[in-house]
Formats: C-alpha cells, structure tokens, sequence
C-alpha cells in the first residue's frame, strides 16, 4: 500500500468520523429553526385572530345590538367571527387548523374533544403556562400544535353565559338553555387551539441536512485533490526519485546523478542524508579498490 493511498485513507476516515460527529448537532440546530418558523406562524395567526375577535367586540357588536334583541346573530360573537374568517384561511391552506374549544360551549361545534379536554385542564392546573406546545401524531401526519388559555376576564361575557334567563331569549332559542351557562370569572374554560403540520418543517430540516453533507464533501473532494497535488509534488515525487536512485546504485549503477532537494523541510535534509551516504560509499568503494 503506497503512501498516498495510506494518506487518503486517513483522509477520508478523518472526514467521515467529522462529518458523523457533527451531523447529529446539525440537525438539532436545523430542527429548532424550523419549529422557531413553525412559531412564529402560529403567533402571527393567534394574533389575526385576536384582531378579528377585537374588532368584532368593538365594531361589529354595537351596530348589530338592536337586532340581536329581536333576533340573537351569531355575527357579534367574536368566536364565531375568528371560527369563520379562519375557515376562509383555509381554502388556502387546509394543513393550517384553528380551534376556540371550550369545556362548556354554547355552540356545540365548539365543545373540546378528549384531546382538547386534556389541554385545557392542564393549563387550568397551571395558571402561570401561558402556552401549551405539544406535537401530535394525527392520521394526517405530525401536527404542531399550541394551545393558549383563554381566561374569563370580562363581566360583560357572563351576560350570555352565567343563566339561561339572564341571557338573550334570541340567543336561548337557537341554541337551547342546556349549554354554555355557568361560566365563572377568571376561570379558564376556553383554549386557542393553533395546529400547523410538521411536514413542511422536516422537509426543511433534511432539505438542510443534504445541503450540509453535499457542501461538506465538495469542500472534502477540493482539499483531498489539493492535498494530493501537494503531497506528490513535495513528498511522494522526491521519495520515489530518491529510491530510484537508491535502487540503480544498489544494482552496481553508479552513473545516477545525484538527487538535489532545495528547502530546509524533512524531504531536503533527507536528499542531503541520501547524497552524503552515497558519497561515503563511493569513497569506501574507491579505498578497497586500491
């Protein structure tokens, strides 16, 4: 085995044993990027949501209050208005999910599912989580999902939800006197429920990781062709003339010129060793001649 070969060898094992070490810490890094991106889409959707649901309470509400007397319209509810303009999103992109699910909602459609349920007691047992972050295995794939608890702030809310006679006999009829009463202050009844799916994130992250290996072995193929043009040029080449030489001489040729190296390095003074012992034994040669 030739010394460039034993080189590119090690070479290589360097590369590969770099390359494995930092390809798991790579990916770490890859991946909290894109569930950072995956973050900062859920707080840009939680907050159009919270827009819409403002102005609904502050505009929408006091033009429609007089005909919500005669007949209750779901329009000035502000979780109607963020349900609906995110089913709207959603012609757009339908991986995207956007859920106000409550414990005890007046409109069934918004009752919490187990899941759901689980979230919202877990956030009512920790009043100080401000977020919930969970990754969901769903038939569709990884979901990432969020959950935000919405706390019950306003007294104003409980005019609809504390009984069935304090509430809007418009609003009883069409939903019935069973569901959504019994709402407390400052309890945590209700959840933002974001989910975004984790399909795009990991195509990114692997997009990432070949990215990192195919750069990473152009730089290696680079440094290996350089590194061989120097090592033959500066070590092999001379070795190999310096054994060239060696070989005739030890055949009994003694015409071979001397082998000349310039530079200080190990390859220089090794030349100047080879020259000097070659002298020796032509001068030890020409003493027992005579």
């Amino acid at each position: 085995m030739g010394l460039g070969l034993r080189f590119n060898i090690v070479f290589l094992s360097c590369y590969i044993v770099g390359l494995g070490l930092s390809l798991w810490p790579f990916y770490q890094l890859s991946r909290r990027e894109a569930i950072e991106e995956l973050q900062a889409q859920i707080d840009v959707l939680r907050a159009e949501a919270l827009a819409v649901r403002k102005y609904t309470t502050d505009e929408i509400r006091p033009l429609l209050d007089d005909q919500s007397a005669i007949q209750f319209l779901p329009q000035t509810v502000p979780s109607f208005s963020a349900h609906t303009v995110f089913r709207n999103f959603r012609k757009y992109y339908p991986q995207y999910s956007y859920k106000e699910a409550a414990l005890n909602p007046t409109n069934p459609a918004h009752r919490a599912n187990d899941w759901e349920r689980e979230l919202i007691e877990k956030l009512t047992a920790n009043h100080d989580l401000d977020k919930d972050i969970t990754i969901r295995t769903t038939d569709e794939g990884q979901q990432y999902t969020v959950t935000y608890p919405m706390v019950i702030k306003d007294a104003s809310c409980l005019t609809c939800h504390s009984t069935a006679d304090n509430a809007p006999p418009s609003m009883v009829s069409l939903y019935g006197p069973k569901n959504g009463f019994g709402w407390k202050l400052n309890e945590t009844l209700i959840a933002q429920i974001i989910s975004i799916p984790m399909s795009a994130a990991e195509t990114k992250v692997w997009r990432n990781l070949m990215l990192f290996i195919g750069i990473s072995s152009a730089i290696f193929l680079v440094l290996l062709v350089l590194l061989n043009i120097l090592l033959n040029r500066y070590v092999i080449s001379p070795v190999n003339r310096m054994a060239k030489i060696a070989e005739a001489y030890s055949m009994g040729d003694a015409s071979s010129p001397e082998f000349q190296y310039p530079g200080s390095d190990e390859v220089a003074s090794l030349s100047r060793s080879f020259n000097r012992m070659r002298r020796s034994l032509d001068y030890a040669m020409k003493e027992l001649e005579k």
